[in-house]
């Protein structure tokens, strides 16, 4: 399932917008300004597609990870399908990591509305049959709400995961599994990076690793826990976790992963929340 991941993080970070091939289409229409706009536009929105449908894998996929390791005893089941809990948190990386990427190409929506548009205007219906371009018509509505989300790879795993704690009533199993994880993450980066006499520094590598999965992880739990992440009997401790992004995040990741803490988690502004975790992620920002 994770196999392409790697390809398609460079693929979408070397993203090429059509924004001046769209701008000549609509601002002098011509035979030959929306020819160029079309072939400009159609490689572009072959690479969305791509990263649509990775999204749908990890909606086929993801339930079955879940099931092995959410199902039972969640820390023997971590204990024994350790490649597995890998897997998982390989997979939480890449969420953090895609959409990051997104957020900052704001002309992927653009470049798919004005796919959109040529859609509506026959446009692919010269080139193959009615039955097709209906097909891709409906394709290209369930894409343009998939890219209407600023972090839609996130959502796509939070509300899968959301659905199977349902599905199977797992919820507390779940938020057990994720508040390991997350609370394995920041030992790794805790540990790894005391100076102690001897040790080897921990590679900035593993340390980013393990902070972006760890966010991730604390923002399904918050999603999927009742009471979610931030109130004082929570098996997760986030003063410290805000305090580890701080103390040991890259330059580049930090700003993203306080922000991710920040507006994609559900719980933060309850009442039941401590105002020193309100403050503290106040003057994070």
């Amino acid at each position: 399932m994770l196999e392409p991941t790697v390809d398609l993080l460079e693929l979408l970070r070397s993203y090429q917008g059509c924004e001046t091939f769209i701008r000549q289409a609509i601002g002098h229409p011509s035979p030959e300004t929306e020819a160029e706009a079309w072939d400009q536009i159609r490689p572009a929105v072959a690479k969305l597609k791509m990263f649509y449908r990775y999204a749908i894998t990890i909606q086929s996929c993801l339930p079955q990870i879940l099931g092995t390791l959410c199902i039972g005893d969640v820390n023997r089941n971590l204990e024994r399908h350790q490649t597995l809990a890998q897997i998982l948190c390989q997979l939480l990386d890449f969420v953090f990591e895609f959409d990051s990427i997104k957020m900052k190409i704001p002309q992927i929506q653009n470049d798919f509305s004005y796919y959109r548009r040529c859609l509506s205007r026959g446009k692919l219906s010269n080139e193959t049959d009615l039955k097709s371009a209906m097909n891709e018509d409906e394709l290209a509505n369930q894409i343009s709400m998939f890219y209407a989300y600023p972090t839609p790879m996130l959502k796509t795993v939070t509300d899968v995961t959301i659905e199977f704690a349902a599905r199977e009533n797992v919820g507390r199993s779940v938020s057990e599994c994720l508040a390991t994880l997350a609370t394995v993450c920041y030992n790794t980066v805790s540990n790894g990076n005391k100076k102690s006499k001897g040790a080897a520094p921990q590679r900035p590598e593993t340390t980013a690793f393990c902070l972006r999965v760890m966010v991730i992880a604390i923002i399904i739990y918050d999603h999927i826990d009742p009471q979610g992440a931030f109130i004082k009997s929570s098996p997760i401790n986030i003063k410290s976790s805000v305090k580890a992004i701080h103390s040991h995040g890259n330059s580049s990741d930090t700003p993203n992963l306080i922000s991710a803490l920040r507006f994609n988690t559900k719980h933060l502004n309850d009442a039941s929340t401590p105002k020193t975790i309100k403050t503290l992620m106040a003057t994070c920002a």
